[in-house]
């Protein structure tokens, strides 16, 4: 459904990326783990757009989304929820959904009520501006906004970031919510554990390169990503 192939990118002379293979298939949950600076969220950005690719293709499909700006992707059906929530926090947040239905993917009302049904705070307050949310509240609203544009492929970048326990319990139950309802996921997350227990498959990315990858399980019982992430 979406693969990179020898993805090159990064800010200037730093090249955060540097020629990244990643498959993911309809339907799955992959998560990208690795250490913080290790080019997690650039890759995502890329997918989105917001940052250029120096050289390779992203394919969605039959066609590859390399080069399009942010908002031509997300109409053909990628989202994604950036790290640390990035919300409107003037806006109300009935506000911030309308925000992230502004491409017209279906139908309004039909993508509201079905945030609502995930979310129901977030019905409840829903004249409530959003900065007045607590970090979970926001994350929930970060979501909903992803998919009020009604995605295909999801892309969550660290969405336990500076959750409380109990919180990013309640996230990850929603993720795989998420994923019971179609949509492909990628998720890069620093906690690695809970991420592979989640995921289907995973990547795990060290200085701009893919150096493992494999089934969730399989990544888990290795012995390097034991030691490197997952504390033991």
């Amino acid at each position: 459904m979406l693969r990179l192939a020898n993805i090159h990118a990064g800010y200037g002379p730093i090249k955060a990326l540097k020629g990244i293979d990643i498959e993911i298939n309809r339907g799955e949950i992959v998560s990208l783990i690795g250490s913080n600076g290790a080019g997690k969220s650039t890759c995502l950005m890329t997918i989105s757009g917001i940052l250029k690719s120096v050289s390779g293709s992203i394919m969605l499909g039959d066609t590859d989304i390399a080069g399009l700006p942010p908002h031509r992707i997300v109409q053909r059906g990628i989202s994604q929820v950036p790290e640390g929530r990035r919300i409107f926090p003037k806006l109300t947040i009935l506000e911030n959904l309308q925000m992230g239905a502004f491409l017209g993917r279906g139908d309004f009302t039909t993508s509201l009520e079905r945030i609502y049904k995930l979310f129901p705070i977030l019905h409840e307050r829903k004249k409530q501006s959003g900065g007045t949310l607590s970090g979970g509240e926001q994350q929930m609203l970060a979501i909903g906004r992803a998919l009020m544009s009604n995605p295909d492929i999801l892309l969550l970048d660290e969405p336990s970031l500076g959750l409380a326990p109990i919180m990013v319990s309640k996230i990850f139950k929603t993720i795989q919510e998420i994923s019971s309802e179609g949509i492909t996921i990628l998720l890069v997350e620093q906690n690695a554990r809970a991420a592979l227990k989640l995921s289907h498959r995973g990547y795990v990315l060290e200085n701009g390169c893919i150096t493992l990858s494999g089934s969730s399980s399989d990544l888990l019982d290795n012995k390097k990503v034991q030691q490197a992430y997952l504390g033991e």
